[in-house]
């Protein structure tokens, strides 16, 4: 198992890796189209681009023997998505493909988000997980986040509700 930041020429695989671990986690909870809008729009080449190119935001893909199996998604500063607070961490994506589920490939995905924080001095680490995926839930519990708050993440034209979790590193003083 090897994690490594992914490059601007990797943008295709981030592509392929991007919708298909979306898709297998929430086509079956979500309608055809609104799932297509999201996959076209959201996993883009020139959003996924622009992306990479972000100095605040960073990607990690796990790979086994080669092959591409999750990845990361982290975002600090003014990248993160909502709170955009200069001591956090934000978590925006940790996907696995779902015949690695159970194989701690998400658990180390997440060891290297952890790892970051860290080397960036961060406070906290915060995330966004939607309220109808308790795997999800259930995986943060575990690793000592916190419900904080909610926000709403559209998903083509329907409002869903996701669940705000954060994670403190350390006290300051």
């Amino acid at each position: 198992m090897e994690i490594r930041k992914v490059t601007l020429n990797e943008v295709e695989q981030l592509q392929q890796i991007g919708r298909q671990t979306f898709s297998e986690t929430f086509s079956s909870s979500n309608t055809k189209e609104n799932m297509a809008t999201y996959l076209s729009e959201g996993f883009s080449n020139e959003k996924l681009r622009e992306e990479l190119k972000n100095e605040h935001s960073e990607f990690y893909f796990a790979s086994s023997e080669n092959e591409v199996i999750g990845y990361l998604k982290v975002n600090f500063g003014q990248s993160q998505t909502e709170l955009q607070d200069d001591t956090a961490l934000e978590i925006q994506r940790i996907y696995v493909l779902k015949e690695f589920h159970g194989k701690r490939i998400g658990q180390m995905l997440y060891e290297k988000a952890i790892e970051i924080a860290k080397q960036k001095n961060t406070y906290y680490i915060w995330l966004g997980v939607w309220e109808d995926n308790p795997r999800a839930i259930s995986f943060y519990k575990k690793n000592g986040f916190v419900e904080f708050d909610k926000h709403i993440f559209k998903l083509g034209d329907d409002e869903q509700t996701d669940i705000m979790m954060k994670l403190i590193l350390e006290e300051r003083i």
